[in-house]
């Protein structure tokens, strides 16, 4: 067995906010050996296969990313470019007017693209809304839990180093969800705030849309003579239902690090985990 299989086995799995999911027991392969999957033993619930790309090894824990986060981490990353690529054709347009034509035939090419993003952001918006629901109702049966315990103690049944212990796993199980909610809502707000209006057009990208001076498109667009460029943006959709399937290939979604900070602010752009999901 090679050592990136052995770092697998034996050890704890948590999710990226704390909670522990079980031990790993097993890993399967694909037929070129490489990872596919682990199996983890998460006692009463039974096994679970957890896929490898949704996966990294921190110290003696595996660290499991959810799957929204890394569709949502995608999705911001191609409706930004996308975003940006629109505004660059608005300005090659506006500075040089001969560039309609086309800058025309290659808008459409991105419209349409915007247009996919869309339907994607609301599928991934409403796994969100399913998550955070769930998310809801896992805190409310902590709560009731921690509400037993300090009616447990009030009435003698249970000690004060017993109500103390629950006291600090329950808050501790409460910090979790909060920081995935906190995240959840991070990511919804960002996908929001994502709009042509909100995109500064970096000066690399400006000079990349500039070579289409020197590189006309199509042979058709001949065909285009006297039309004018309308650039209007596709709405994505209500930003309270959005939001990120399978975007977990080695390569091109994503390339995982093994190495990432014990800390995580969840609700800031400089959280530890999007050092770990590279972009596009």
């Amino acid at each position: 067995m090679s050592e990136l299989k052995l770092e697998f086995v034996g050890k704890q799995v948590k999710d990226m906010y704390g909670t522990l999911i079980g031990k790993v027991v097993g890993i399967l392969t694909d037929t070129d050996g490489s990872i596919e999957s682990i199996g983890v033993d998460c006692g009463s619930t039974g096994m679970k296969q957890l896929p490898y790309e949704q996966l990294l090894v921190q110290g003696e824990y595996v660290i499991y990313i959810p799957k929204w986060r890394l569709d949502a981490q995608k999705l911001l990353r191609q409706k930004n470019l996308t975003l940006q690529r629109i505004k660059g054709l608005q300005d090659i347009v506006a500075e040089n007017d001969l560039m309609k034509e086309d800058a025309e035939l290659v808008y459409f090419k991105y419209e349409k693209r915007l247009r996919d993003l869309g339907e994607i952001e609301k599928s991934i918006g409403e796994k969100l809304q399913t998550r955070l629901n769930e998310l809801d109702t896992e805190n409310k049966s902590i709560k009731a839990v921690l509400f037993d315990a300090k009616l447990q103690f009030r009435s003698n049944e249970i000690t004060e180093e017993a109500y103390q212990q629950i006291n600090t796993y329950t808050n501790e199980l409460l910090e979790h969800t909060g920081r995935e909610k906190s995240e959840i809502n991070n990511v919804k707000s960002r996908l929001a705030q994502q709009t042509l209006e909100n995109v500064v057009l970096t000066p690399k990208l400006q000079n990349d849309m500039l070579t289409l001076n020197s590189k006309p498109t199509v042979e058709e667009s001949s065909q285009q003579q006297g039309s004018t460029l309308t650039i209007s943006t596709p709405q994505l959709g209500d930003s309270e239902s959005d939001d990120h399937t399978k975007t977990g290939t080695h390569g091109e979604d994503k390339e995982i690090s093994r190495t990432i900070k014990p800390k995580l602010e969840s609700d800031s752009d400089s959280s530890w985990i999007n050092q770990v999901i590279q972009s596009d």
